[in-house]
């Protein structure tokens, strides 16, 4: 089992007076890739000005699909409802969008800014079902209040 509480330690400091936004999204998904076992990508989808579309930004893993509309898949839901979406089986989620084939459980997070725009999500696959206990996904949550409190 990953040390976690070391994990969010490293991110902090690595974040620490790094005013780039997209460099601390490329070293969060690494950090993250490197440390949680058994998840096979690993990163971000941005939001566009007009908070309809998601857009691929830095991450870890296979290719991966480019657009997707706000609302649809586990990203667009987690998008549109500014709630984390935790998939234990992704074939159980209506409208899930397969960028690979090997994932079978799936994390996204939203990023909200201070004034309530969405700034994106932070998503995660695994290759096996049911992946993201409760303690990942508060550690993950928390990646995910330094990633923003980097970029806000």
């Amino acid at each position: 089992m990953a040390n976690y509480q070391l994990m969010i330690k490293q991110l902090a400091a690595l974040l620490t007076n790094e005013p780039d936004p997209i460099a601390n999204l490329a070293n969060t998904s690494a950090l993250v890739n490197q440390t949680v076992d058994q998840v096979n990508w690993v990163g971000f989808y941005l939001s566009d000005q007009a908070q309809e579309q998601l857009t691929l930004g830095p991450f870890q893993g296979k290719v991966a699909c480019m657009h997707i509309q706000n609302g649809h898949g586990v990203c667009g839901t987690a998008a549109q409802t500014r709630q984390t979406q935790v998939v234990a089986d992704v074939t159980s989620f209506p409208g899930y969008i397969s960028c690979d084939a090997a994932a079978q459980s799936e994390l996204v997070i939203p990023l909200v800014r201070k004034n309530g725009d969405l700034y994106g999500v932070f998503d995660l696959d695994a290759p096996i079902k049911d992946r993201f206990d409760r303690q990942l996904v508060a550690t993950l949550e928390e990646v995910a209040r330094i990633v923003m409190k980097s970029i806000d």
